[in-house]
């Protein structure tokens, strides 16, 4: 009942209408919190299904991942010089390799929902739209950039353009060309996955809190659209 009391006075305090508090006043704890629980493990297996398979990344423009902006002058002259099949193939090696990463995702994003605390679901429950992810972000970030990274690392290795690349983007880094970040290519790569990542649990919860009626569940029904 302490999750429930508290998340009904942040309401209350927050200046949300009666309607909204009557629904919430509603909702038993154990509901609530089983709610935002189920509403994360949805978001969750949403963006591993959506990402960890073929093209997942490739063939989706909100998530695939480009050359750097401040490499993409080179991109367009290894195309003049008829090498634009290089520059593709390192494009899609990028892609694939984060799509391997992502498949790794879902037991961290899992394990988050499991240690979820009460002030976590508190700010779920009274957060804006992207507060789903903002848990996320907050709990998983750490532990996806050390799972990722060794995969992104194998699947760009037997790539010698991933050489090429981050032998350039050094020197473009020195100049102040290219972010630091961007210089290594598995760096790169790895926080675009993340990136990725986070926008299609983004993508999830926003359905979610749209149309709670939609989403398959009496149980989400009932929380999310509480909060309508």
């Amino acid at each position: 009942m302490r999750l429930f009391r508290l998340a009904t006075a942040f309401f209350l305090a927050a200046g949300i209408g009666a309607a909204h508090a009557g629904g919430i006043n509603d909702l038993t704890g154990s509901e609530a919190t089983s709610g935002l629980k189920e509403a994360l493990v949805k978001g969750a297996d949403y963006a591993v299904s959506s990402l960890g398979k073929e093209n997942g990344f490739l063939g989706n423009k909100k998530v695939k991942i480009p050359l750097p902006d401040s490499l993409k002058t080179v991109e367009k002259g290894m195309k003049a010089i008829g090498m634009g099949k290089q520059a593709d193939e390192l494009v899609a090696t990028m892609n694939h390799a984060a799509e391997k990463a992502v498949v790794q995702a879902k037991p961290i994003l899992l394990d988050a929902v499991k240690q979820m605390s009460v002030d976590d679901a508190k700010g779920i429950l009274t957060g804006g739209e992207d507060s789903v992810t903002k848990f996320f972000k907050k709990s998983t970030s750490d532990q996806l950039v050390e799972k990722f990274m060794p995969i992104v690392k194998e699947a760009t290795r037997k790539v010698k353009l991933a050489d090429k690349y981050n032998k350039f983007a050094g020197q473009g880094a020195k100049l102040g060309l290219v972010d630091k970040e961007d210089a290594d290519l598995d760096t790169y790569v790895t926080h675009k996955a993340m990136d990725g990542l986070f926008l299609m649990i983004a993508e999830k919860e926003k359905e979610i809190r749209k149309n709670p009626v939609g989403a398959g569940s009496d149980l989400l029904k009932k929380v999310f659209g509480s909060l309508g």
